[in-house]
Protein backbone atom coordinates (compact mmCIF):
# COMPACT_ATOMS: atom_id res chain seq x y z
CA UNK A 1 0.00 0.00 0.00
CA UNK A 2 2.84 2.42 0.73
CA UNK A 3 4.30 2.02 -2.79
CA UNK A 4 7.43 4.23 -2.98
CA UNK A 5 7.02 5.71 0.51
CA UNK A 6 9.23 4.31 3.30
CA UNK A 7 6.75 2.36 5.47
CA UNK A 8 7.82 4.12 8.66
CA UNK A 9 6.81 7.43 7.04
CA UNK A 10 3.47 6.30 5.60
CA UNK A 11 0.67 8.01 7.52
CA UNK A 12 -1.96 5.26 7.11
CA UNK A 13 0.32 2.75 8.83
CA UNK A 14 0.16 4.76 12.07
CA UNK A 15 -2.42 3.93 14.72
CA UNK A 16 -4.63 6.55 16.34
CA UNK A 17 -2.62 6.10 19.52
CA UNK A 18 0.62 6.73 17.60
CA UNK A 19 -0.83 10.04 16.50
CA UNK A 20 -2.39 10.85 19.86
CA UNK A 21 0.92 10.34 21.67
CA UNK A 22 3.11 12.07 19.10
CA UNK A 23 5.14 14.91 20.62
CA UNK A 24 5.47 18.39 19.13
CA UNK A 25 2.81 17.74 16.50
CA UNK A 26 2.92 21.41 15.54
CA UNK A 27 6.38 20.73 14.07
CA UNK A 28 5.51 17.48 12.29
CA UNK A 29 5.18 17.80 8.50
CA UNK A 30 2.37 15.98 6.69
CA UNK A 31 2.58 15.58 2.90
CA UNK A 32 -0.41 15.18 0.58
CA UNK A 33 0.68 14.20 -2.96
CA UNK A 34 -1.75 15.47 -5.60
CA UNK A 35 -1.42 14.07 -9.11
CA UNK A 36 -3.65 13.49 -12.12
CA UNK A 37 -4.97 10.79 -14.42
CA UNK A 38 -4.69 12.34 -17.87
CA UNK A 39 -3.41 11.69 -21.35
CA UNK A 40 0.33 11.89 -21.95
CA UNK A 41 0.54 11.19 -25.65
CA UNK A 42 0.52 7.79 -27.37
CA UNK A 43 3.61 6.50 -25.55
CA UNK A 44 2.98 7.22 -21.86
CA UNK A 45 0.30 5.97 -19.43
CA UNK A 46 -2.37 8.19 -17.94
CA UNK A 47 -0.72 7.91 -14.50
CA UNK A 48 2.42 9.94 -15.31
CA UNK A 49 1.88 12.88 -12.96
CA UNK A 50 0.81 10.75 -10.00
CA UNK A 51 3.65 8.27 -10.60
CA UNK A 52 6.33 10.96 -10.83
CA UNK A 53 5.12 12.73 -7.71
CA UNK A 54 5.22 9.51 -5.71
CA UNK A 55 8.65 8.56 -7.06
CA UNK A 56 10.11 11.93 -6.09
CA UNK A 57 8.64 12.11 -2.59
CA UNK A 58 9.55 8.47 -1.98
CA UNK A 59 13.21 9.08 -2.83
CA UNK A 60 13.23 12.29 -0.80
CA UNK A 61 11.82 10.59 2.30
CA UNK A 62 14.38 7.79 1.99
CA UNK A 63 17.16 10.39 2.12
CA UNK A 64 15.64 12.67 4.76
CA UNK A 65 17.24 12.69 8.22
CA UNK A 66 15.27 10.11 10.26
CA UNK A 67 15.04 12.58 13.14
CA UNK A 68 12.87 14.94 11.05
CA UNK A 69 9.22 13.86 11.43
CA UNK A 70 7.57 13.82 8.01
CA UNK A 71 4.67 11.54 7.11
CA UNK A 72 3.08 11.03 3.71
CA UNK A 73 -0.63 10.57 3.07
CA UNK A 74 -1.89 8.32 0.24
CA UNK A 75 -1.77 10.11 -3.12
CA UNK A 76 -4.79 11.88 -4.50
CA UNK A 77 -4.66 10.47 -8.02
CA UNK A 78 -7.34 12.67 -9.59
CA UNK A 79 -6.80 16.36 -10.23
CA UNK A 80 -8.14 19.19 -12.36
CA UNK A 81 -7.23 17.99 -15.85
CA UNK A 82 -10.00 19.30 -18.08
CA UNK A 83 -7.48 20.90 -20.45
CA UNK A 84 -6.92 17.32 -21.69
CA UNK A 85 -10.59 16.50 -22.29
CA UNK A 86 -9.91 16.39 -26.03
CA UNK A 87 -8.17 13.04 -25.55
CA UNK A 88 -9.94 9.86 -24.35
CA UNK A 89 -9.00 8.51 -20.93
CA UNK A 90 -8.53 11.70 -18.97
CA UNK A 91 -10.32 11.74 -15.61
CA UNK A 92 -10.84 15.16 -14.07
CA UNK A 93 -12.27 16.83 -11.01
CA UNK A 94 -13.64 20.34 -11.23
CA UNK A 95 -11.66 23.08 -9.52
CA UNK A 96 -14.46 23.39 -6.97
CA UNK A 97 -14.42 19.67 -6.17
CA UNK A 98 -10.63 19.57 -5.86
CA UNK A 99 -10.63 22.55 -3.50
CA UNK A 100 -13.36 20.92 -1.40
CA UNK A 101 -11.47 17.61 -1.18
CA UNK A 102 -8.24 19.34 -0.19
CA UNK A 103 -10.02 21.48 2.41
CA UNK A 104 -11.64 18.38 3.93
CA UNK A 105 -8.33 16.51 4.05
CA UNK A 106 -6.64 19.55 5.56
CA UNK A 107 -9.33 19.93 8.22
CA UNK A 108 -8.84 16.28 9.22
CA UNK A 109 -5.08 16.79 9.45
CA UNK A 110 -5.64 19.88 11.60
CA UNK A 111 -8.06 18.07 13.94
CA UNK A 112 -5.41 15.38 14.45
CA UNK A 113 -3.21 18.11 15.90
CA UNK A 114 -0.82 18.80 13.02
CA UNK A 115 -0.04 22.33 11.90
CA UNK A 116 2.06 21.88 8.74
CA UNK A 117 0.67 20.37 5.54
CA UNK A 118 2.48 20.17 2.21
CA UNK A 119 0.30 19.93 -0.90
CA UNK A 120 2.81 18.29 -3.24
CA UNK A 121 1.44 18.91 -6.72
CA UNK A 122 2.77 17.05 -9.76
CA UNK A 123 0.31 18.28 -12.41
CA UNK A 124 0.98 21.57 -14.20
CA UNK A 125 -2.70 22.36 -14.71
CA UNK A 126 -3.64 22.93 -11.07
CA UNK A 127 -1.09 24.95 -9.05
CA UNK A 128 -3.55 27.82 -8.69
CA UNK A 129 -6.23 25.49 -7.32
CA UNK A 130 -3.92 24.24 -4.58
CA UNK A 131 -2.85 27.79 -3.77
CA UNK A 132 -6.50 28.80 -3.31
CA UNK A 133 -7.14 25.82 -1.02
CA UNK A 134 -4.04 26.62 1.03
CA UNK A 135 -5.00 30.27 1.48
CA UNK A 136 -8.63 29.53 2.30
CA UNK A 137 -7.68 26.86 4.84
CA UNK A 138 -5.27 29.23 6.56
CA UNK A 139 -8.00 31.85 6.73
CA UNK A 140 -10.21 29.34 8.55
CA UNK A 141 -7.38 28.04 10.76
CA UNK A 142 -4.87 30.86 11.32
CA UNK A 143 -2.43 28.59 13.16
CA UNK A 144 -2.40 26.06 10.30
CA UNK A 145 0.31 26.45 7.63
CA UNK A 146 -0.09 24.89 4.20
CA UNK A 147 2.60 24.74 1.53
CA UNK A 148 1.19 24.34 -2.02
CA UNK A 149 4.36 23.39 -3.90
CA UNK A 150 4.84 22.13 -7.46
CA UNK A 151 7.08 19.06 -7.60
CA UNK A 152 9.39 20.60 -10.22
CA UNK A 153 9.86 23.96 -8.46
CA UNK A 154 12.44 22.83 -5.92
CA UNK A 155 16.15 23.55 -6.55
CA UNK A 156 17.64 21.35 -9.28
CA UNK A 157 19.65 21.48 -12.51
CA UNK A 158 17.39 19.33 -14.68
CA UNK A 159 17.48 21.95 -17.41
CA UNK A 160 21.13 21.11 -18.07
CA UNK A 161 20.04 17.64 -19.20
CA UNK A 162 17.58 19.00 -21.78
CA UNK A 163 17.91 20.79 -25.10
CA UNK A 164 17.25 24.55 -25.18
CA UNK A 165 14.03 23.97 -27.15
CA UNK A 166 12.87 21.38 -24.64
CA UNK A 167 13.63 23.68 -21.71
CA UNK A 168 11.57 26.45 -23.27
CA UNK A 169 8.68 24.52 -24.82
CA UNK A 170 8.66 20.92 -23.59
CA UNK A 171 5.80 21.19 -21.13
CA UNK A 172 3.98 17.85 -21.45
CA UNK A 173 5.00 14.24 -22.14
CA UNK A 174 8.35 15.30 -23.55
CA UNK A 175 11.93 14.42 -22.72
CA UNK A 176 11.89 14.96 -18.95
CA UNK A 177 8.65 13.14 -18.16
CA UNK A 178 9.37 10.30 -20.58
CA UNK A 179 12.90 9.82 -19.23
CA UNK A 180 11.62 9.77 -15.66
CA UNK A 181 8.96 7.21 -16.54
CA UNK A 182 11.59 5.02 -18.24
CA UNK A 183 13.43 5.07 -14.92
CA UNK A 184 10.47 4.13 -12.71
CA UNK A 185 7.90 2.29 -14.88
CA UNK A 186 9.75 1.20 -18.04
CA UNK A 187 7.24 -1.52 -18.86
CA UNK A 188 4.51 1.13 -19.17
CA UNK A 189 6.41 3.28 -21.70
CA UNK A 190 5.94 2.59 -25.45
CA UNK A 191 9.06 4.16 -26.91
CA UNK A 192 8.16 2.85 -30.36
CA UNK A 193 5.29 5.38 -30.27
CA UNK A 194 7.33 8.28 -28.85
CA UNK A 195 7.30 11.39 -30.99
CA UNK A 196 8.33 15.01 -31.14
CA UNK A 197 5.73 17.75 -31.32
CA UNK A 198 6.00 21.37 -30.27
CA UNK A 199 3.21 23.96 -30.37
CA UNK A 200 2.99 26.24 -33.38
CA UNK A 201 5.32 29.21 -33.10
CA UNK A 202 3.53 32.25 -31.73
CA UNK A 203 4.01 35.78 -32.90
CA UNK A 204 6.58 37.69 -30.91
CA UNK A 205 4.97 39.53 -28.03
CA UNK A 206 4.24 39.47 -24.35
CA UNK A 207 1.69 36.66 -24.30
CA UNK A 208 2.67 33.00 -23.83
CA UNK A 209 1.20 29.60 -23.00
CA UNK A 210 2.77 29.77 -19.54
CA UNK A 211 4.57 32.54 -17.74
CA UNK A 212 3.77 36.02 -16.47
CA UNK A 213 1.14 36.79 -19.13
CA UNK A 214 -0.56 33.53 -20.16
CA UNK A 215 -3.89 32.90 -21.86
CA UNK A 216 -6.39 30.09 -21.40
CA UNK A 217 -5.82 27.11 -23.68
CA UNK A 218 -6.56 23.41 -24.00
CA UNK A 219 -4.11 20.77 -25.18
CA UNK A 220 -6.02 20.23 -28.43
CA UNK A 221 -5.27 23.88 -29.29
CA UNK A 222 -1.54 23.26 -29.34
CA UNK A 223 -0.99 19.54 -29.99
CA UNK A 224 -2.40 16.86 -32.28
CA UNK A 225 -0.81 13.96 -30.38
CA UNK A 226 -1.10 15.20 -26.81
CA UNK A 227 2.68 15.62 -26.65
CA UNK A 228 4.25 19.04 -26.19
CA UNK A 229 7.96 18.32 -26.38
CA UNK A 230 10.43 15.75 -27.70
CA UNK A 231 9.93 12.28 -26.25
CA UNK A 232 12.16 10.58 -28.82
CA UNK A 233 15.40 11.51 -27.04
CA UNK A 234 14.34 10.22 -23.61
CA UNK A 235 16.47 7.64 -21.78
CA UNK A 236 16.21 5.81 -18.47
CA UNK A 237 19.70 6.99 -17.49
CA UNK A 238 18.61 10.59 -17.93
CA UNK A 239 15.44 9.85 -16.00
CA UNK A 240 17.39 8.54 -13.02
CA UNK A 241 19.45 11.75 -12.94
CA UNK A 242 16.31 13.88 -13.19
CA UNK A 243 14.58 12.07 -10.33
CA UNK A 244 17.70 12.17 -8.15
CA UNK A 245 18.08 15.92 -8.61
CA UNK A 246 14.43 16.72 -7.92
CA UNK A 247 14.33 14.37 -4.91
CA UNK A 248 17.44 16.04 -3.46
CA UNK A 249 15.71 19.39 -3.89
CA UNK A 250 12.74 18.07 -1.97
CA UNK A 251 14.95 16.93 0.90
CA UNK A 252 16.13 20.52 1.25
CA UNK A 253 12.59 21.90 1.06
CA UNK A 254 11.20 19.44 3.62
CA UNK A 255 14.02 20.33 6.01
CA UNK A 256 13.15 24.01 5.63
CA UNK A 257 9.43 23.41 6.16
CA UNK A 258 10.24 21.47 9.33
CA UNK A 259 12.29 24.45 10.59
CA UNK A 260 9.66 26.96 9.44
CA UNK A 261 8.68 29.47 12.13
CA UNK A 262 5.34 31.18 11.44
CA UNK A 263 5.39 34.97 11.26
CA UNK A 264 4.03 36.80 14.27
CA UNK A 265 0.38 37.53 13.65
CA UNK A 266 -0.40 41.23 13.77
CA UNK A 267 -2.63 42.04 16.70
CA UNK A 268 -5.06 44.92 16.11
Amino acid sequence: MHQTIPPQRFYPYLTWQDIDQMVDKNKVVIVQPVGAIEQHGPHLPLAVDAALGMAVIGQALEQLDPSIPVYCLPPLYYGKSNEHWGFPGTITLSATTLVTVLMDVAESVYRAGFRKLVLLNSHGGQPQVLEIAARDMHQQRPDFWLFPHFVWNVPHQVGELLSPQERDHGIHAGDAETSAMLAILPDQVKMDKALKEYPPKQKDGLLSLEGALPFGWSTRDISKSGVVGDATVATAEKGKKILAQVAAGWVTVLEEIYRFEPPQRWQE
